[in-house]
C-alpha cells in the first residue's frame, strides 16, 4: 500500500499524545515529595498525562515535540515496568510510540519500524487486558469475531487505538506473511468501531475505511466508490476542524482517482485553515499544513 505507513499512523494523533510537557510535571511532582511511592506513581500517572495532553495538544512548535518526546518514552516505559498490567499506561504508551514514529522524517524507515513494532507490543498486551478479549491476536479469525461482537460502546477508545496501531504495524511492513495474515482482524475490530460509534474521533473509523479502501487494489477488496462513501462520512463528522481527513483525502482518493483538481483543491483547504481552528488539534493541524505544502510541491509527479 503506497504511503500507508504514513496514512494510517497519522490517524495515531487521538487527545492523548503525551510529551515533555507530561514529562516535566511528572517529574516536577514526583521530585517534590508528592509520591511517596512507586505504587502512587503509577497510580497517579495515567490522570496526569490525561490531564496534561490537552493543553499539549495546543503546541504548534512540532520541533519542540519531536526533541521531547523520547524522554517521555523512556519515563513511560519505567513505569510499566513496575506495572505491566495496567491497561491504560499500555495504551498510553503505544499510542506514544506510535505518534513518535509519525514525526519522524519519511526516510527515517528503520527507526520508523522499530517504534511501530513497540507500539504494537504493548497495545496487543493493552487489549488483552480485558478478560473479553483475552487471547484474540492469536485467536482463529471466528473466534476473534465473536470476542468483538461482545464488545460495547465502552470499548470503543480502546479498540481503535489498538486497531490504528496494529494496521499501521502492517502498513509499515506491506511484504511481511504474518502482517497480511492479521490485516482482516484489524478489519474485523475497526468495522465493530465503526458499528459501535462511527463518529469517534472525529469520524476516525470512516477515515480509516476510506484509507484501506483506497490503497487496497480493486482484486484485494479495494472498491474507491466505498472509499469516498466513508471519506465523506468523515468529514462530516470533522466539520472541517480535523485537517488530516483533508489530506488523506487527496492523497489517497484523489490520487487514485487520478483527480489533479480535486487534489490540489482538497490540499489548498488544509492551507486556508488555520490550525488552531479547534485548539486541541492544533499539533495535528500544524502538522497537516506540513503535509499539503509538501504534497502540492509534488503535484506533478503524481499527475
Amino acid at each position: 500500500m503506497n504511503n500507508a505507513n504514513f496514512g494510517l499512523m497519522k490517524l495515531l494523533h487521538p487527545s492523548k499524545i503525551l510529551f515533555i510537557q507530561a514529562l516535566l510535571a511528572l517529574l516536577c511532582v514526583s521530585l517534590a515529595g508528592c509520591f511517596s511511592s512507586r505504587q502512587m506513581i503509577t497510580d497517579s500517572a495515567v490522570g496526569l498525562f490525561q490531564e496534561l495532553a490537552l493543553s499539549v495538544n495546543r503546541q504548534s512548535d512540532v520541533a519542540l515535540v519531536r526533541q521531547g518526546i523520547p524522554s517521555y518514552l523512556l519515563l513511560i516505559d519505567g513505569i510499566i515496568q513496575a506495572n505491566p498490567g495496567n491497561p491504560d499506561l499500555l495504551l498510553a504508551a503505544a499510542q506514544a510510540y506510535a505518534s513518535y514514529a509519525s514525526l519522524l522524517e519519511e526516510e527515517d524507515t528503520t527507526r520508523t519500524a522499530q517504534l511501530i513494532q513497540k507500539a504494537k507490543i504493548y497495545a496487543i498486551k493493552a487489549l488483552e487486558q480485558n478478560p473479553l478479549f483475552k487471547g484474540a491476536p492469536e485467536n482463529s479469525l471466528d473466534l476473534f469475531k465473536k470476542q468483538m461482537e461482545k464488545s460495547e460502546k465502552s470499548h470503543v477508545p480502546l479498540l481503535f487505538g489498538v486497531g490504528n496501531i496494529w494496521g499501521t504495524w502492517i502498513a509499515q511492513g506491506p511484504d511481511s506473511v504474518e502482517g497480511m495474515a492479521d490485516l482482516p482482524k484489524v478489519e474485523v475490530l475497526m468495522d465493530r468501531v465503526l458499528q459501535l460509534d462511527p463518529g469517534y474521533y472525529y469520524g476516525g473509523p470512516h477515515l480509516f475505511k476510506g484509507i484501506l479502501l483506497s490503497a487496497r487494489p480493486v482484486q484485494y477488496g479495494g472498491d474507491l466508490k466505498k472509499a469516498e462513501t466513508h471519506f465523506q462520512q468523515a468529514l462530516n463528522y470533522s466539520q472541517g476542524k480535523f485537517l488530516m481527513t483533508y489530506i488523506f483525502y487527496a492523497q489517497y482518493y484523489a490520487k487514485q482517482r487520478l483527480d489533479r483538481d480535486l487534489f490540489v483543491k482538497t490540499l489548498n483547504q488544509v492551507l486556508s485553515t488555520p490550525p488552531e481552528i479547534e485548539p486541541e488539534l492544533t499539533l495535528i493541524n500544524t502538522l497537516a499544513h506540513e503535509k499539503a505544502k509538501k504534497l502540492l510541491s509534488e503535484v506533478d509527479e503524481y499527475f
